[in-house]
């Protein structure tokens, strides 16, 4: 369980989000952003900002954005980082979850090509999950997903 007080900040924006205060969680990971450095910032928090942020936009078009900002932080994130911040995750393990936002998000904006890609990625990296809570809900998510496309 990380003890990153930055991370934890997301997260209670996450926790926001999931509980019905989206502009709140979105005012509250702006300014996160601003503080981080935005674009220029520390992968690790870009990465995990951004794929909140992404979950928290009533716009397909920017949710995309968002998640194309975690996925191109997530390629700068090394497993000591994770380690140091105490996230129980390697990097390997954020692809999964990464694709499967980029699917659902070009199957929502009726790109079925690269929400086909996208998924074929996220299904590729499974493996780098675990077999716990958060690898099932992943796993859960590819199912739907696979069956909403066919």
């Amino acid at each position: 369980m990380t003890t990153d007080r930055t991370l934890l900040r997301i997260g209670e924006a996450a926790q926001l989000n999931h509980g019905g205060q989206r502009e709140e969680a979105r005012l509250l990971l702006s300014a996160i952003w601003d503080e981080i450095g935005g674009e220029e910032g520390d992968p690790l928090y870009r990465c995990t900002l951004a794929h909140t942020m992404a979950d928290t936009q009533d716009d397909p078009g920017k949710e995309l954005l968002w998640d194309q900002r975690a996925l191109t932080a997530a390629d700068l994130v090394t497993d000591a980082q994770l380690a140091q911040a105490g996230v129980p995750v390697s990097a390997a393990g954020l692809y999964p979850s990464l694709h499967l936002n980029l699917s659902e998000c070009y199957r929502k904006l009726g790109d079925l090509g690269r929400a086909r890609e996208h998924l074929r990625h996220a299904q590729d990296t499974i493996g780098a999950l675990g077999d716990d809570e958060y690898g099932q809900l992943i796993r859960d998510g590819l199912e739907r997903l696979t069956e909403q496309l066919r």
